[in-house]
């Protein structure tokens, strides 16, 4: 048995999320339906960097999956990019020691938060991006994104639902990309909570139209509760960018 990495990419309008449910279209079962025919039947396990909730993309999943099959690495990505839907793409599929694990090796991620800046829908953007149309103050909103910079306990933002115990978690950057209409907000960091980039994308949105102070994220962060954070910001605008390993 090898064992392949390969990075993905997806849009995520079509999908119940990343992992497998039953009864539901997830990346995950489309890949391992793929799998499963290539191997005349047998059950191929795909495991990824993390999950992606319904109708979130991504840029650059990190999956692995190992098979007796003895095919080159460009024939796998030629194999499988000609079988799956087109609403998902393979970038890359790479031979790796079998000791390589796509979620437990991960030492950081990228996500990117996509805003269009416009008093008017555009109906191709409506999948891939959250219309904004109020007046924002991106120079708080960078004020504010500073007391998330470093080691601090998450709980405010992440979602009640997670059953994570150890909400600590190590944010690097948090920039700002501003082009044309559209705000991308940029996070970095060694690993994120369940709903967390969309929580801080949303309170982040709340200080830039001035329902909250930059000053409270401090409090924020202190109080360790859901309740005090701002709304978590929809799905379409997010984006798994990248997966860092050693």
């Amino acid at each position: 048995m090898q064992r392949y990495k390969s990075i993905i990419s997806y849009d995520g309008s079509g999908f119940s999320g990343y992992q497998v449910q039953p009864n539901k279209r997830t990346v995950q079962s489309d890949l391992e339906a793929v799998l499963a025919k290539m191997h005349k039947g047998e059950n191929i396990k795909v495991s990824a960097s993390g999950r992606t909730d319904a109708g979130v993309h991504a840029k650059g999943q990190v999956i692995h999956f190992d098979s007796p099959l003895p095919i080159s690495e460009q024939k796998w990505e030629l194999a499988l990019n000609s079988m799956l839907p087109e609403d998902i793409s393979v970038l890359s599929v790479i031979k790796v020691d079998s000791l390589f694990h796509a979620r437990f090796d991960v030492i950081g991620k990228e996500y990117r938060y996509v805003l269009q800046l416009s008093k008017k829908r555009d109906p191709f953007q409506r999948n891939f991006s959250f219309l904004f149309p109020y007046d924002l103050n991106i120079e708080a909103m960078k004020e504010a994104s500073c007391f998330f910079i470093g080691t601090h306990d998450f709980t405010s933002f992440c979602s009640a639902k997670t059953e994570v115990k150890d909400k600590i978690r190590t944010i690097e950057t948090i920039d700002f990309l501003l082009e044309d209409n559209f705000l991308t907000l940029r996070f970095v960091g060694n690993g994120f909570l369940y709903n967390m980039v969309r929580i801080l994308t949303g309170t982040l949105l709340e200080v830039g139209s001035g329902k909250l102070r930059p000053e409270e994220m401090a409090d924020i962060l202190v109080k360790k509760d859901r309740r005090f954070a701002g709304k978590t910001a929809p799905a379409q605008g997010l984006y798994l960018w990248k997966v860092f390993y050693e």
